[in-house]
């Protein structure tokens, strides 16, 4: 009988059909929730002219609807790990929907408030379960550039929610990119039917035949049966206990606070500019439309810092990116409130995305492996809802700042604190104690690891 690891066999393997079937539900769902962060911003100087509310009322808007964002990483990424992170994902994809549709239907700030709210609850959720998925299905040797491209949808989704707001709103209503947020109900079936579930759900309910069904996708000639020993006593082991209580467990507390502290930082930055940077180029004198174009210059960065990131990442190591890219951060918002040139913005606006978003991307499949597979989407959900916070107190902030009169171009500055203590955040994580998987080798009898792989329980 072969003993057999299913996540090294995941590990060892190379890239084919399933893994990009795999690649590219997670892409459109990542999309989507690009989209939905960037919407709000772009349709929000429509909305404040139709409902007549001011910077800090739609300051307090956004930070309302991203404290749902709070709640489905706390809720939904946690019982994920208990109820499976496919399930998670569709309960994710029909809140979204739903909801986003109803605020595009609300008759007034109250109600859209309530509606983006509940929507925000399945956005919440869905980013950790999709990252944690993709990162177990993923080859180990091309992991980190696979999920940083995977992260391009998520700056697509921006760029649409952009292109929207330039050609489509004018001629019609701010509305129509809520109208849009359908799109995941009407595809659910299809991808219910496709998406496959954690293996480790699988093997922690003995459910072997699924196990074998998909390793066989994955490694076509590695011939696994039923018969096989998959050691399901470990994975049930496993399996037991709260899976957060385990994030602070094995000498993980002090690099579980320095994750925190270092999303939060980062999705500040995030949530800051995509709310609020069309406002805020629009106040410094360009019009509308061309303040939307600073909105997509921003999301081609997050392309270029995700795949140019993920590259190096596998090159020189995930840590050094993150920290290279956090200090560059700091010097570009500072040079962002020197200059007025058109052009001189442009590009550091360009760069600005890709050490935020673009960051941000290549840091959650880095956090996401630290931790032990068992417990991986909640550690990647607490670790998001330590950003949810930042991502909520970032637009109401910035509005009460705009609100002194304080110059667009100075407030840029105000982004290189965060950054700096993002890159420390991750300076300080203690990388012995994290269960970062290790690349496995292949034989005619199946998969035997190079070097055992150790799940922490």
């Amino acid at each position: 009988m072969r003993s057999i690891v299913a996540s090294d066999v995941v590990a060892a393997s190379k890239f084919n059909r399933f893994h990009l079937l795999v690649f590219l539900w997670c892409f459109y769902a990542i999309g989507f929730d690009g989209y939905d962060i960037a919407m709000y911003g772009v349709g929000l100087p429509w909305m404040m002219e139709e409902w007549n509310i001011s910077s800090v009322q739609a300051g307090a808007v956004g930070s309302y609807s991203l404290f749902g964002m709070l709640v489905g990483a706390l809720i939904l990424a946690s019982v994920a790990d208990k109820l499976g992170r496919k399930n998670v994902i569709v309960l994710c994809m029909f809140l979204f929907s739903v909801f986003t549709l109803g605020a595009g239907l609300a008759p007034n700030i109250t109600w859209f408030t309530v509606m983006r709210f509940t929507a925000s609850i399945g956005m919440g959720g869905l980013m950790p379960n999709a990252i944690s998925l993709m990162t177990e299905y993923s080859p180990k040797k091309n992991r980190a550039f696979i999920v940083a491209i995977m992260y391009v949808g998520y700056a697509l989704g921006g760029i649409m929610a952009s292109l929207i707001g330039m050609y489509i709103v004018p001629h019609t209503d701010w509305r129509m990119l809520y109208y849009i947020g359908i799109i995941p109900l009407i595809t659910l079936p299809l991808f219910m039917k496709q998406f496959p579930e954690s293996i480790t759900y699988y093997l922690a309910r003995k459910q072997v035949g699924k196990v074998v069904g998909i390793l066989n996708k994955v490694h076509p000639t590695g011939n696994y049966k039923e018969t096989d020993d998959y050691k399901l006593k470990e994975a049930e082991e496993g399996a037991k206990g709260s899976p957060v209580k385990k994030l602070f467990t094995d000498k993980r507390a002090f690099s579980t606070v320095s994750i925190w502290i270092a999303v939060f930082c980062t999705l500040m930055m995030a949530y800051g500019l995509n709310t609020w940077l069309p406002k805020m180029m629009q106040d410094t004198g360009f019009s509308i439309t061309s303040s939307l174009s600073f909105n997509l210059v921003l999301c081609v960065g997050q392309i270029l810092g995700s795949v140019v990131g993920g590259y190096l990442a596998e090159k020189i190591g995930h840590r050094k990116i993150l920290v290279s890219l956090f200090f560059l951060g700091a010097i570009t918002f500072v040079a962002l409130s020197m200059t007025s040139n058109v052009i001189a913005l442009y590009f550091l606006i360009a760069i600005g995305g890709a050490c935020t978003v673009g960051a941000m991307n290549l840091g959650n499949p880095y956090i996401t492996e630290y931790y032990p597979r068992a417990i991986r989407a909640t550690g990647i959900g607490y670790a998001q809802a330590s950003g949810r916070i930042g991502s909520i107190l970032a637009p109401t902030l910035i509005a009460m700042l705009m609100a002194t009169g304080m110059n667009p171009n100075v407030l840029f500055a105000t982004f290189a604190v965060p950054s700096l203590i993002a890159a420390l955040g991750y300076i300080l994580i203690q990388e012995k104690y994290g269960s970062f998987d290790k690349l496995v080798e292949e034989d005619n009898e199946g998969v035997e690891t190079k070097e055992e792989i150790t799940i922490v329980p």
